[in-house]
C-alpha cells in the first residue's frame, strides 16, 4: 500500500523502513519533510493512507482535502490524537489509528532527568566547568529523599515515573480520573484529590492526556494553590500548561523550577533547526530566559526502544487496514 509520511526526519525513515523490511509488509512509503497542513495536503494526492506525527494539522480543512484526494486511513505514529478532528474524519469515512503505547520508560526517565537537571543545576555546572569555572556558588540543590512528588496521570508512564521516584525515597501523591490499581501498591504512594496534590507536592509531574477538560490544567488558579518554590515538570502535552500563567508564577517566585519537554505552541518550533532564525514567539523566548527553567524539544520519546515500538505498531496498523482486518488501535469520535 502506498503511504505518504509527513514530518519525517532521518530517524523516522530508518526505523519505519527497517520494520517494513523485517515484517515483510512491503508498503510503499513516500517520505516528506513537510508538516501536514492545508498548504501541503496536496502531497498526499492519490495515497490511500498517510502517516503523521504529533504536530501535523488534521483539522476539518485538511481532512476535507485528504478525503477528496482519496485518503482512507490516517496512521498516527504517536499516542496522542488531539490534533485530529475525529468527528470530521468519521463523517468523511477516514479511519484513524494510533500507537496506543510505546516504551513508557522513555518518557518517565526523561521526566526524572529534568528533575535532576533542575535540582542539581547540572546544565549550569556543565557550562561552568567547560569555561574552567569550578565555583559551586549558585549550584545548591536538595535531597530528593522524603520530598513529596505529585503525579498527575498514573497510566503506564505515570506509574513508572512514580516507581522511579519511589526509589529515591520520595512520598508519592497521585491523581487520575481512572485510578491504576498498581499505583497504591507502591510504598509511600496514595491517591488524593487534585487540590490536595497541588497543596502538598514539592514536585509536580504531568503524565495525563490532553482533552478539553485538561486544557490549561496548570493555570493561575491552580498555581495559587501550590507550595511556594514548587517544581513543575511536563513531559506530556504542551497545552496542559498555561505558559503565561507559569511565567507569572516564576516571576512571583511561587514556582521555583520548570522543566518541560513540550510547549503549547511547539508546532511552530520543535523538531526543526532554527538556530539561524529569529524566533517570533515572545512567550517562548521569555520562558527560556529564566535561569530556573530547562526546556527540551519533545525528545522524551526519543529512545531506540520507543522508536522500535512506534514503527512496529504503525506497520501493523497499516497492514491490518490493507488486509481488511479489525483495527485494534483505531480511534473513534466520542
Amino acid at each position: 500500500m502506498k503511504v505518504a509520511v509527513f514530518s519525517t526526519k532521518s530517524y523516522d525513515r530508518r526505523f519505519i523502513q527497517l520494520e517494513n523490511t523485517v515484517s515483510q509488509a512491503n508498503h510503499e512509503f513516500v517520505f516528506f519533510d513537510a508538516r501536514l497542513e492545508a498548504q501541503t495536503a496536496s502531497l498526499a494526492n492519490g495515497f490511500p493512507a498517510i502517516c503523521v506525527f504529533v504536530n501535523d494539522d488534521l483539522g476539518t480543512e485538511v481532512l476535507e482535502i485528504l478525503a477528496a484526494q482519496g485518503t482512507k486511513l490516517i496512521a498516527l505514529r504517536c499516542t496522542g490524537f488531539n490534533n485530529v478532528n475525529l468527528k470530521t474524519a468519521a463523517k468523511l469515512g477516514i479511519k484513524v489509528v494510533r500507537v496506543t503505547d510505546y516504551s513508557p520508560y522513555s518518557v518517565a526517565e526523561h521526566a526524572v532527568g529534568l528533575i535532576l537537571m533542575l535540582n542539581r543545576k547540572l546544565y549550569r555546572a556543565y557550562n561552568r566547568v567547560r569555561d574552567d569555572n569550578f565555583a559551586l556558588d549558585g549550584l545548591l540543590g536538595f535531597d530528593l529523599r522524603d520530598r513529596t512528588i505529585g503525579v498527575v496521570g498514573t497510566g503506564k508512564i505515570g506509574q513508572i515515573f512514580a516507581q522511579i521516584m519511589q526509589g529515591f525515597g520520595c512520598n508519592i501523591l497521585g491523581y487520575d480520573v481512572y485510578p491504576n490499581p498498581n499505583f497504591e501498591k507502591l510504598e509511600n504512594a496514595q491517591y488524593v484529590s487534585l487540590e490536595e496534590l497541588w497543596q502538598r507536592s514539592d514536585i509536580i509531574s504531568l503524565h495525563c492526556p490532553l482533552f478539553p477538560e485538561t486544557h490549561h490544567l496548570i493555570n493561575q488558579e491552580t498555581i495559587a494553590q501550590m507550595k511556594s518554590g514548587v517544581m513543575l515538570i511536563n513531559t506530556s502535552r504542551g497545552k496542559l500548561v498555561d505558559t503565561k500563567a507559569v511565567i507569572d508564577g516564576i516571576k512571583s517566585e511561587k514556582i521555583g523550577y520548570v522543566g518541560i519537554d513540550v510547549y503549547e505552541e511547539e508546532d511552530k518550533l520543535f523538531f526543526e533547526d532554527l538556530s539561524d532564525t529569529i524566533i517570533q514567539d515572545d512567550t517562548f523566548q521569555l520562558l527560556q530566559s529564566f535561569p530556573n527553567v530547562v526546556i527540551t524539544a519533545h525528545q522524551g520519546f526519543f529512545t531506540e526502544n520507543a522508536l522500535d515500538d512506534i514503527a512496529r505498531t504503525t506497520i501493523t496498523n497499516l497492514s491490518d487496514f490493507e488486509q481488511g482486518k479489525p483495527l485494534q488501535n483505531q480511534v473513534n469520535a466520542a
